[in-house]
């Protein structure tokens, strides 16, 4: 039986608590048998593989390929997955780049099957990194079955790092959380903003956001929220408005913020 990482209380103590042994259950989570034959296979196999249509045709490393990026619920969107993955980023009408859910880009990009200089899959280091980053969601979600809101928390430094590496104006950033879903979830909780939001237009709710985030964090620019204090300020602030509303140690009413995660692509 694989080893399963439990969180046992919510909250800014269970986060806490998830600090201080995250590492040592992460070790024994991926020593779990059905994870050690996914990453053993992509290590034998992703070399071999020319062409994004090769790629999905083989489950295992389709999944790693979705799972890097937090795109698991994927893994049966042959065909949807096949047009991302051949998609160039310099080609604005390719599928990739129509999506406002930018993990797909990043896939299509670290893939490299549309680029003019060809895939990536043989560059020197491209496995480890593939997997280090399929392991540690692979993670997440197993916290997620208990604790979806741990997740979405253990999640937040890294994605919000790639949003502010991109070359992008902080309006560009801006609308980049808002089409980032468990990012925008983080956001959207610690801000306390209510679900009508999201059937503003997208300019109104650029404007919401800078709002919100001035009054309850005295910043507006996203990029000062790429800090290691910023980060868990706001990580904190999250886990407090999740917990009041969500009950002490309860986690069934997250199940909303973990559907976010698992809704279809936005065009």
């Amino acid at each position: 039986m694989s080893f399963q990482p439990v969180v046992p209380i919510g909250g800014n103590a269970g986060w806490a608590f998830l600090q201080r042994t995250r590492e040592s259950q992460q070790e024994a989570f991926n020593n779990g048998p059905r994870l050690n034959r996914t990453v053993e296979h992509f290590k034998e196999h992703i070399g071999k593989i020319t062409s994004a249509e090769d790629l999905v045709n083989d489950r295992r490393l389709l999944e790693v390929a979705l799972g890097a990026f937090g795109l698991d619920e994927d893994i049966n969107n042959k065909y949807f997955i096949q047009k991302i993955l051949e998609s160039s980023s310099d080609e604005p009408k390719d599928l990739a780049n129509r999506l406002s859910d930018k993990r797909y880009l990043a896939m299509a990009e670290a893939f490299g099957f549309g680029e003019p200089f060809g895939p990536r899959n043989f560059d020197a280091g491209f496995k480890e990194k593939m997997l280090t980053a399929y392991k540690d969601r692979q993670f997440e979600i197993a916290i997620g079955n208990s604790a979806p809101s741990m997740r979405l928390a253990l999640g937040l430094e890294r994605d919000l790092g790639e949003i502010a590496s991109r070359s992008l104006s902080d309006n560009g950033m801006w609308f980049t959380v808002m089409a980032t879903k468990p990012v925008r979830a983080v956001f959207e909780a610690a801000l306390g903003m209510p679900e009508s939001v999201g059937a503003l237009d997208l300019d109104r709710q650029l404007v919401e956001f800078r709002d919100r985030s001035e009054r309850v964090f005295g910043i507006s620019e996203f990029k000062d929220f790429n800090t290691p204090e910023k980060i868990e300020e706001l990580t904190r602030a999250f886990l407090t408005r999740d917990q009041a509303m969500n009950g002490f140690a309860g986690y069934s009413a997250q199940s909303a913020a973990l559907a976010i995660l698992q809704s279809g692509p936005r065009f």
